[in-house]
């Protein structure tokens, strides 16, 4: 019967083996100078009379496509508790071991540990998408409309002995996909009925939309089931219902993907600095559900009167490109050419009216779809994720790992 084999001498038979497998007649001219040396082929180099240890001075020399190679550096690589290339190699040298092109295959294995990817892997991207045709549409202003629900804030809603009552009150912020308008709604609660009145005041100030998108995670699901204040199943199906009945069609964007939201998600974010402003400056009012319509319609204003492009330097041009230019016509567009008075100007009131839209819509095309043009992130094609593909799902409201 033959006795246990050690570690070290399966391991330095295992070797000996590859040795065998690399070995070839050496050239004069090969940087590393190989020489056999323990039945191993090792590192010659010009460290000969340095104080160094021999493992050191002369590695072994192993081949980079080989079963062996792998488990070393998966053994070296856990050994300095999954660090970087840089640690792992040199974990590796310093064990008396070159592979030759290590840092591709240490660079491999890294990028296929499960455990690398959990401590510091990046999310899947894909290249930007093109915009979506109802942001390039030259139609009349809130035809398509992305919205959303942010807030909330306390309210006096009655008076007390001990002080005052104080309710909750919410907002629908309505922005048109193309002209960048803002109108903002407020509304009492999250529930349905609440939603319904908000878009039908919405429908009779600015007409009614073509479509309307949103996503998942807003007062129709997330809130109210966050609230318990409706039952989740019945809110989409309610409005859509009521939707259809007008002729207007709703989007669900998928869901975590707020990216697909980003052109209402920016102006609520504009939106809440400058009511926090508003309100900083009146620190002892109290806010009532009057006072926050009119700070709303203020705020709604402001965003409205803001310039779309670059304002231009050019004194033949002094007037800004704003949503206000095609919601108002009271803000930045020149009256049209010629004087019209008396019965002329009732008569051509429709030229005033198409002379202010058709300036609002050149500048649109000429001047503010150009910025729209370039991708400010994204710019690459990854590939897509396939049926089989092993991934590690990120959950945002989860710490890593």
């Amino acid at each position: 019967m033959r006795p246990v084999t050690s570690f070290s001498s399966l391991f330095k038979g295992t070797l000996f083996l590859m040795s065998m497998l690399l070995y070839k007649p050496i050239k004069p001219s090969t940087p590393l100078a190989p020489f056999m040396g323990d039945d191993l082929i090792k590192v010659g180099g010009r460290l000969k009379h340095a104080s160094l240890d021999p493992t050191l001075k002369n590695p072994k020399i192993l081949p980079s496509k080989h079963h062996v190679s792998k488990l070393l550096v998966l053994h070296y690589h856990a050994k300095v508790v999954h660090q970087g290339r840089q640690f792992t190699e040199s974990a590796v040298r310093q064990a008396g071991l070159w592979i030759l092109g290590g840092k591709r295959l240490v660079s491999s294995i890294i990028h296929r540990c499960v455990t690398c990817k959990k401590l510091r892997g990046k999310l899947e991207t894909q290249k930007m998408a093109e915009l979506p045709p109802e942001r390039l549409e030259t139609c009349p202003p809130f035809s398509y409309v992305g919205l959303d629900v942010f807030g909330p804030w306390s309210v006096v809603t009655r008076r007390t002995r001990g002080g005052a009552a104080q309710s909750k009150r919410w907002a629908i912020l309505f922005t048109c996909m193309t002209t960048r308008g803002v109108h903002i709604e407020v509304i009492e609660s999250m529930d349905t009925c609440s939603c319904i009145n908000a878009i039908r005041r919405f429908f009779a100030i600015r007409g009614p939309a073509k479509q309307m998108r949103s996503d998942r995670g807003t007062n129709f699901i997330a809130a109210s089931v966050e609230l318990g204040m409706a039952q989740p199943n019945k809110n989409p199906l309610d409005i859509v219902n009521h939707l259809h009945a007008n002729v207007c069609t709703w989007e669900f964007n998928p869901p975590h993907a707020s990216h697909m939201g980003g052109v209402w998600e920016r102006m609520i974010g504009l939106t809440r600095r400058i009511l926090d402003s508003m309100l900083l400056q009146n620190k002892h009012t109290r806010l009532t559900h009057e006072v926050l319509c009119t700070l709303m319609a203020e705020v709604s204003s402001i965003i409205n009167a803001r310039p779309l492009v670059p304002i231009s330097t050019d004194p033949s041009s002094p007037f800004i490109l704003c949503p206000a230019m095609i919601l108002t016509h009271k803000q930045g567009v020149p009256s049209p050419p010629g004087d019209l008075c008396g019965k002329d100007l009732l008569k051509n009131q429709w030229k005033q009216v198409q002379a202010l839209a058709n300036g609002f819509w050149s500048r649109w095309r000429n001047e503010y779809l150009n910025t729209l043009q370039s991708r400010r992130k994204w710019h690459g094609t990854h590939r897509n994720l396939q049926s089989g593909d092993i991934v590690l799902l990120k959950q945002n409201q989860a710490p890593r790992n």
